[in-house]
């Protein structure tokens, strides 16, 4: 279990190092968005569907959050991806599995909207197959476009 300290300080580095393009660090990527968490958050939905990907599911986080002591309304992780991509990596690579579907992290922290997201390109160092990592690209690719359009007005 996560400390509730221990949260509020990885938000705070978390929002300490987000600035209004998309920061690496750590093969974590991330954004600030313009719009208040409901507008980001559908902005989110339709930009995920706008390349291409099936919205997954929306899951909250912030009622564990708050149940430990951390206060925030509006802390969800939206799972996404291609179905078939998905099915036919973890099919080869088994070791994907805890990996996908991808998921990128909204939340909102005082008037800021963030969005984050592990690289997709880091998981050519779980398998490192010419093909796969070609897809880890095209994901990273797609991510960095989404990313960049929910930073824009």
């Amino acid at each position: 279990m996560i400390s509730t300290r221990y949260m509020k300080g990885i938000l705070a580095g978390l929002a300490l190092m987000v600035v209004g393009t998309p920061v690496f660090a750590d093969d974590l990527l991330m954004v600030r968005s313009p719009h208040n968490f409901p507008e980001a958050m559908l902005a989110l939905q339709d930009t995920i569907a706008g390349h291409g990907y099936t919205l997954s599911r929306v899951q909250r986080v912030d009622l564990g959050l708050t149940g430990s002591g951390f206060v925030t309304d509006k802390y969800r992780v939206v799972f996404f991806g291609k179905i078939d991509e998905i099915h036919a990596l973890t099919a080869r690579y088994p070791q994907l599995i805890p990996y996908l579907p991808l998921h990128m992290t909204i939340f909102a922290e005082a008037e800021d909207t963030l969005v984050v997201m592990e690289d997709p390109a880091r998981l050519a160092q779980v398998v490192n197959d010419p093909q796969a990592v070609s897809q880890f690209r095209r994901w990273h690719n797609d991510a960095m476009s989404m990313l960049d359009e929910l930073r824009q007005e």
